[in-house]
């Protein structure tokens, strides 16, 4: 377990947090929570520190951090270099100890024979042949397709390359593993997949995230930093507020009664100090007023206090797509779209990550003209738009209150202030250039920018990505006060059920009404994952011999690739005039003789690679045998693994051939559909 032993820690001098006493053990998940600059990120470096890895060392001010020796941790980095190296190379160099067997095994040019029996046999113990199917699903369930394994990494986008930071943690076999806010690069369907990864996970997992359903579905204690003190509860991110409220509720009559006693005991002391008969017992009362404890009155729960005002002009619709196909170049990504915004408008997007969310927000907002179809919006627009890009071109060189004054004339200095003030940017940070801010900074001013414009239409394209749960919090309930027009797109579920009356699904190339809640659309991801893997599954057994023998592997998968016929053919098949039974009976008979020998042949070949897989179940079982890999039996040890290396080749070439066979009978099939 982990054990801290009233530490404390300070950085650049200032005291991040004192007496900090509790204990994490193995399996447990916990949420490390706390407002932005209370040291959430300094406790995983101690962590780190304390482990011996990580680049910024903290040194403990006072007390003790106990942690295993034997202990491994995985901590998720914030970047990730422009290399060559494919992704699914990069994510199974996660694996540390795979990754450098599976090298070693792969140039024998410079292992001994007795070397090559003992990389075999710790091959064997971590189960080293199916870690590449491992790699292989996490990166399918943070949504890589399998086409994409072979890309370098430096082909990738800055958030995708944030997945594959995460995918390559998933694949460490840690003890500890430190996650940083995981979920900011992800969608729904991603975060959907995380969630259960990480009740799988055996180890200890803390992990910093603003994103409260996450929160609840994944962890079971929350380390909660606050005013220097961590304090550790019992329960998922609910509970914690529950349990959190109720002592802040506590806490505040202790500091009442506390007042009152001290108001009480500093008027005795006021009185009776100057009389000779009463000083002793005026003394008495001074001592007890020192030996008090400070109690902090209950802290104002939100520093954000913000709403949006009520739009001066609106008109009905206000942005209307009609039968329109949206795309880039002449290629339509979406077909036949109509969507229409009115002022009672509150319509979430939902949809796969590529489905096409952000192309249909970039013709809402008229940043993508349609290729057909129409596009209308009303004299009375006045858009309020969030996305990436809009917090990405702020003034880098100008300050909260000079961005505000462009926009608002001759307001005073002291509303603008004002204004600022209610998105948490007081004293210095309001007179601070724009550069220096984190992304949390830059996304409350660009929705304070937003906010005072007065905008009739709100089109947010995931604006919480760098958002703590405070401001959450604060942008929900502004939302739902919020007199206009709301579009919206996020994987923050809390957000969208709370805001939201209806949702749209893009998926496919089309755009319908969901019919079900966002709990409903968590089950839809879930069955569409089941049909893309299977898929990906099918179209991944047909790569090359080559490609197969990257990773030492005898993987089998004997599943039967599902008998599809194409969009033409079904087609082609509506447009045929049906066949009387007697027809349907003599073609049947007639694809069963065509395609007899190939069913005979992936028979035989499935009986082949069962008779194989015993074979090499009974290999392994002599292999477990300590005693074989004593100096006397090395020949004998020799000769078994040669016999494993040469049915695992035979495995490959049988499988291949299955595959094949499999391929030629759909085809075959789809002849006849």
């Amino acid at each position: 377990m982990i054990e801290f032993k009233d530490v404390g820690v300070r950085r650049d001098g200032r005291e991040l947090f004192a007496g900090a006493s509790f204990q994490l053990h193995p399996g447990h998940k916990v949420g490390l929570t706390g407002n932005n600059g209370t040291g959430k990120s300094t406790l995983f470096a101690l962590l780190l520190t304390q482990m011996g890895t990580g680049d910024t060392e903290v040194t403990l001010d006072k007390g003790e951090v106990s942690i295993p020796d034997s202990w491994h941790v995985a901590h998720m980095a914030q970047e990730v270099g422009a290399t060559t190296q494919s992704a699914i190379d990069y994510v199974l160099s996660g694996d540390e100890q795979w990754y450098e067997i599976n090298a070693a095994l792969n140039d024998l040019s410079s292992v001994s024979d007795e070397q090559i029996g003992v990389l075999h046999q710790q091959f064997d113990e971590i189960d080293g042949y199916r870690t590449p199917t491992k790699a292989a699903q996490i990166m399918a369930g943070l949504g890589f397709k399998t086409s994409q394994h072979e890309l370098p990494v430096e082909g990738f986008s800055g958030g995708w390359r944030m997945r594959l930071n995460l995918a390559k943690t998933l694949m460490s076999r840690a003890d500890l593993m430190l996650l940083d806010e995981p979920t900011n690069h992800l969608d729904l369907d991603a975060i959907l997949w995380l969630e259960t990864w990480i009740n799988a996970y055996m180890g200890l997992v803390i992990v910093i995230s603003h994103d409260q359903a996450f929160l609840d579905a994944t962890v079971g204690h929350i380390l909660h930093v606050e005013q220097q003190k961590i304090t550790l509860y019992t329960g998922n991110y609910q509970q914690f507020i529950r349990t959190r409220h109720e002592r802040m509720a506590q806490q505040q009559q202790a500091f009442e009664k506390q007042e009152a006693t001290k108001a009480h005991l500093d008027d005795f002391i006021r009185r009776f100090r100057a009389k000779a008969s009463k000083a002793k017992q005026a003394q008495s009362r001074i001592k007890q007023l020192e030996r008090m404890a400070e109690l902090s009155p209950m802290m104002a729960d939100n520093p954000f206090s913000f709403q949006f005002y009520e739009p001066a002009n609106m008109s009905s619709p206000l942005i209307e797509l009609t039968n329109a196909d949206i795309g880039y170049g002449e290629t339509p990504l979406l077909h036949n779209a109509n969507v229409q915004v009115t002022p009672d408008t509150r319509l979430g997007l939902l949809g796969m990550n590529g489905a096409g969310k952000s192309t249909l927000i970039k013709a809402l907002v008229g940043e993508l003209g349609v290729l057909t179809g129409k596009y209308r919006v009303s004299d009375t627009l006045k858009l309020g738009y969030f996305n990436q890009h809009q917090m990405d071109i702020l003034d880098a060189k100008a300050t909260p209150i000079e961005m505000l004054r462009r926009l608002a004339g001759k307001t005073s200095d002291a509303m603008l202030r004002s204004f600022l003030g209610s998105f948490d940017f007081r004293g210095e940070r309001i007179d601070t250039p724009s550069e220096l801010f984190s992304g949390g900074e830059r996304a409350r001013l660009t929705l304070a920018l937003i906010v005072w414009q007065r905008p009739n239409v709100l089109v947010l394209d995931e604006p919480t990505n760098h958002l703590d749960l405070q401001m959450r919090q604060a942008l929900t309930i502004a939302l739902q006060g919020f007199k206009g027009a709301v579009v919206l797109v996020s994987h923050d579920r809390e957000l969208i059920a709370n805001v939201c009356d209806e949702l749209y699904l893009v998926h496919d190339g089309i755009i319908e009404e969901f019919d079900g809640d966002i709990g409903d659309y968590g089950k839809w991801l879930a069955e569409k994952r089941k049909q893309e893997n299977a898929s990906d599954k099918n179209a991944g057994k047909k790569k090359s011999k080559k490609e197969s023998k990257k990773f030492v592997s005898r993987e089998t998968d004997n599943s039967q690739a599902s008998n599809k016929a194409s969009d033409n053919s079904s087609n082609s098949k509506a447009a045929t005039p049906a066949l009387s039974k007697e027809e349907q009976r003599k073609l049947a008979a007639e694809q069963r003789k065509m395609t007899a020998p190939i069913r005979r042949e992936i028979e035989e070949t499935e009986k082949t690679l069962a008779k194989i897989d015993k074979q090499l179940v009974t290999l392994e079982e002599k292999l477990a045998d300590t005693d074989l890999y004593e100096e006397s039996r090395k020949s004998d040890l020799l000769i078994l693994l040669n016999e494993q290396t040469a049915l695992q080749q035979q495995h490959s070439d049988n499988e291949e051939k299955l595959l094949l066979s499999m391929t030629t009978l759909e085809e075959m099939e789809a002849k006849f559909a």
